[in-house]
């Protein structure tokens, strides 16, 4: 007979009806089938590889918390990571001490270079030079394949904004891949 204390626990909902073993093998199954998708997904919003493996982390760290209830109100764990990814990096972006800018007494004497990458790819330097917004919507369109209204979800905007931020990232992709200057 189960005691009063499991009971509770169980009307409360503090006790997932998975053993905890069970959720880890599921959840280390699930992560490690999508790390790639979302660590290429995360460098491609963030501009860094280095940025992008924390920002995966860090997501894949609060879903592990969440994975239990996650499974039982049929979310999708792959659109939830990606929100994470996505407010996680506009965090680090709006932190003065993250941004690629550094104050120096004296300009230097020639610009450097953030953009370049050892890819040595036109079109991936041509979508880090985006801005921020414009590069999060071709990375959760093109390289997530997400619909317009499932991007406007992750980025927590309407479908128009996301409309918008696609055409201008993609006129702006065309002209500096064709040459031509914006």
């Amino acid at each position: 007979m189960a005691s009063r204390d499991d009971a509770d626990e169980l009307q409360l909902g503090r006790r997932d009806p998975e053993p905890e073993g069970e959720q880890t093998e599921r959840f280390t199954l699930w992560a490690g089938e999508h790390y790639r998708s979302l660590l290429g997904f995360a460098e491609l919003i963030s501009g860094d590889a280095s940025t992008a493996e924390d920002l995966v982390q860090i997501a894949l760290a609060r879903v592990y918390l969440k994975w239990g209830r996650l499974s039982l109100d049929d979310q999708d764990p792959l659109a939830y990571v990606r929100r994470i990814v996505v407010n996680e990096n506009t965090s680090l972006w709006r932190r003065a001490w993250k941004r690629r800018e550094r104050s120096t007494a004296e300009p230097p004497e020639r610009p450097v270079d953030v953009t370049s990458s050892d890819r040595g790819d036109q079109a991936w330097v041509t979508v880090q030079s985006l801005p921020r917004q414009q590069r999060t919507v071709i990375a959760l369109r093109f390289y997530a394949d997400l619909s317009v209204a499932d991007t406007a979800t992750a980025m927590g905007c309407s479908t128009g904004t996301v409309k918008t931020h696609t055409s201008r990232a993609l006129a702006a992709l065309r002209a500096q891949l064709s040459g031509v200057s914006t």
